[in-house]
């Protein structure tokens, strides 16, 4: 009879997953951004909130938890319920760089969370001040090398992905190069136009304005592969600086207890949407290139991130102490 009652009971569970799944979302969705509104990270999550309620029913709401890069937002979500109700806007920045930046700062993203899906990449380009006098990467690592200590980079801030691809690419390119960092990728080109940093790895689409009208110069593109949002412009690793890739990428995540049947059907409606090329042609208006995964896909993108960037971050000495 035990037996019997516990077969029953996991026939059951089996039967009720489907359903589960069906029903969701019951009650509104709430998209936690842990930064402030306005930046792409956020544009993302406005953009996809609609179309989602369009086509799972429901009500997908945008909420910023801002602070302590990215971590107040972050940690409030793994501490909330896993009941399909609350899930992660997240970025490189603070999912992966500021817990080994800031240990401690939240519980383990590869612990607490669950992968929907990636949602979107806004590529980094290796950008010089005019002043150097370089016209492509060969001519940037020969003035680096002849003249180390004396060059510096900008970043948006401490240990976020313009920084750290910085110290990656000093670290496989082998020169000596000092960051300078500034409250936003925005005065961190200004600094750059007026030729007082000489080089950053800045979002493509706030580099390409400068770039076209002659201020600064676009020498690459950051990537594993060429941005389909500029295509004419190399990779770093093109050029010939080996083991370089950085993305600057968003996606969504769910509180790690989640019910895997809610998980796999929101992972589909993303990738569904994301491929939509209305929605490919409006993220990349905004800089960004959409794109969509599998649930185990993106978990295991988070461990191969993580197992890039703590020796970057522990060989850089990058604290946010």
């Amino acid at each position: 009879m035990i037996k019997r009652r516990g077969l029953l009971a996991a026939s059951g569970a089996i039967l009720a997953a489907p359903a589960l799944a069906q029903r969701w979302p019951e009650r509104p969705v709430t998209l936690v951004v842990p930064y402030a509104a306005g930046g792409s990270t956020d544009v993302v999550a406005r953009l996809l909130s609609p179309k989602l309620q369009a086509m799972l029913g429901g009500s997908f709401v945008v909420e910023n938890r801002t602070g302590a890069g990215g971590s107040i937002g972050t940690a409030a979500v793994a501490r909330a319920p896993a009941d399909g109700t609350v899930f992660l806007v997240s970025s490189a920045s603070n999912h992966v760089m500021y817990p080994i930046v800031a240990p401690g700062s939240m519980p383990d993203p590869r612990q607490a969370f669950a992968g929907v899906s990636m949602l979107a990449d806004v590529p980094l380009a290796l950008t010089v001040a005019r002043r150097l006098g370089v016209s492509d990467l060969a001519g940037l690592l020969a003035l680096l090398k002849r003249e180390p200590g004396k060059h510096s980079f900008a970043s948006s801030g401490v240990g976020g992905s313009q920084h750290l691809a910085g110290e990656l690419f000093a670290m496989r390119a082998g020169v000596d190069i000092v960051h300078v960092p500034y409250r936003g990728g925005g005065p961190a080109l200004n600094d750059l136009v007026a030729g007082q940093v000489s080089l950053a790895f800045l979002n493509l689409p706030t580099a390409l304005p400068q770039g076209e009208a002659g201020t600064v110069k676009i020498l690459a593109v950051a990537g594993e592969k060429r941005s389909a949002l500029k295509p004419d412009i190399p990779t770093v690793t093109e050029l010939g600086v080996q083991d370089f890739a950085v993305r600057s990428w968003t996606a969504l995540f769910a509180p790690r207890a989640t019910p895997p049947e809610i998980v796999a059907r929101f992972s589909a409606a993303l990738r569904e949407i994301l491929g939509d090329p209305a929605v490919k042609a409006r993220l990349a208006e905004l800089g960004t290139e959409a794109e969509g995964s599998a649930p185990a896909e993106l978990d295991g993108f988070v461990r191969d991130e993580f197992t890039l960037w703590e020796p970057v971050i522990r060989a850089a000495k990058v604290s946010a102490q």
